[in-house]
């Protein structure tokens, strides 16, 4: 059996919850997360893997690269959106990626309806954008815990500390 390729993972949102909808007719829980994604790391990895096994299937919202820039500044991000989705998209564990260019992601949770909502334990489940929204539908918010010490932030102040203006 031959997989699919990576990019037919990657849709725009009414493929998405038609996908989603077949899922939750099949009895599957659909979780979602979302984040920039810029430089992945082994932390994100681990958080994305942690979101999967808390259900049937994970749906991940990647920031477009205006949202990114408007969230974390004019020099980011370091790699652009459709690299971004592709390798998400690679990872085994991520079943659906979608492209947003909000500042949060309300609107594509709204849309999508999981039956679980997932961020990292930086955040309480208080403060998680669309908790009240997937609650209220009878679905749980959760958090996993975070890998210490992995950020890309942190990554691109030790290639500026270490190579300055040699970067190799």
């Amino acid at each position: 059996m031959n997989p699919r390729p990576t990019t037919d993972k990657i849709v725009a949102l009414p493929e998405a919850i038609i996908r989603v909808k077949v899922w939750q007719s099949e009895n599957q829980e659909v979780v979602f997360t979302n984040g920039c994604f810029d430089i992945l790391h082994a932390g994100h990895v681990d958080y994305l893997e942690k979101a999967r096994h808390l259900g049937g299937k994970l749906v991940v919202g990647v920031n477009t690269d205006h949202s990114v820039k408007r969230l974390k500044g004019a020099s980011r991000p370091v790699v652009d959106e459709q690299a971004r989705t592709r390798i998400i998209a690679a990872l085994s564990f991520v079943d659906l990626v979608i492209l947003f260019d909000e500042d949060t992601p309300i609107c594509l949770i709204e849309s999508v309806g999981p039956d679980i909502l997932v961020k990292g334990d930086d955040y309480s489940v208080a403060t998680i954008v669309g908790a009240d929204f997937v609650i209220n539908r009878g679905g749980r918010v959760m958090t996993v815990p975070l890998v210490a010490g992995w950020s890309t932030s942190r990554i691109i102040e030790k290639i500026k500390s270490t190579y300055g203006s040699e970067v190799p």
